[in-house]
């Protein structure tokens, strides 16, 4: 792969999204926004992104919704996709089953709060790079 990789965030979490794509700038991967999941999968169907990070806790479509349906439309299905969640943190605040992330054909999955370099091995792996 030439170039930078191009990677979509989708998560409500303005701080969270911040510094990540400090993280990933400094690579660099070129990051494009999104702050819920409809938002995300118009972003990936107008930006075909290289990678999606996907958070599991938003308001209107969670991240399970929005990866499945990122799996079933045949132009997005093949965009590796890392799941975050702060299901340890935020388990009882939510109604969403945690074992649904179980049934997805993802990439990854990370819990929040995720080290920068773990995170960065988690995006290289899905990205079929290599760390150096």
């Amino acid at each position: 792969m030439e170039g930078k990789a191009k990677i979509l965030i989708v998560d409500d979490d303005a701080d969270f999204i911040e510094s990540t794509r400090i993280i990933l700038e400094a690579k660099p991967y070129d990051v494009i926004i999104a702050n819920q999941g409809d938002e995300g999968l118009q972003k990936a169907r107008d930006e075909n992104p290289d990678l999606i990070i996907l958070d599991v806790i938003m308001p209107v479509k969670d991240g399970f919704t929005a990866a499945e349906q990122l799996k079933k439309d045949p132009k997005l299905s093949k965009i590796p996709v890392i799941m975050l969640t702060a299901f340890s943190a935020k388990g009882g605040e939510t109604s969403i089953p945690r074992s649904r992330g179980y049934t997805l054909d993802t990439e990854d999955y990370l819990e929040k709060p995720v080290q920068p370099q773990n995170l960065l091995v988690a995006v290289e792996k899905a990205l079929g790079r290599t760390s150096s």
